[in-house]
């Protein structure tokens, strides 16, 4: 089954400060926590643990940006996620698996 929800970041989101100046981009760490928040609300837990099994960074994030967040529950219990900026512009990708107290 697959799920969705939307990521905003502020055009004055304070992550983008000095990363980079003059070229702004919000670090993947905080684009990772917004997925593990959204995905987590999803599963009854906005403090839910995930196993981080892969991810991928492809395309910088700028400040001011909106994501759709889409996922689905693969085998083994993995969730697979991908964040678009626009239908045809992935912006990270990757693999969790909910932590054993959250299976």
């Amino acid at each position: 089954m697959s799920h969705s929800a939307e990521i905003i970041f502020a055009a004055d989101h304070p992550a983008a400060q000095g990363h980079f100046p003059g070229n702004p981009i919000i670090p993947g760490a905080v684009l990772l926590d917004e997925v593990l928040g959204a995905i987590g609300a999803w599963a009854g837990s906005e403090a839910a643990v995930f196993e981080v099994l892969s991810v991928k960074f492809l395309r910088p994030v700028r400040p001011g940006s909106r994501l759709t967040l889409r996922w689905d529950n693969g085998a083994a219990g993995q969730i697979k996620f991908q964040c678009l900026l626009a239908p045809d512009q992935p912006a990270a990708s990757g693999t969790l698996r909910l932590g054993p107290a959250q299976r």
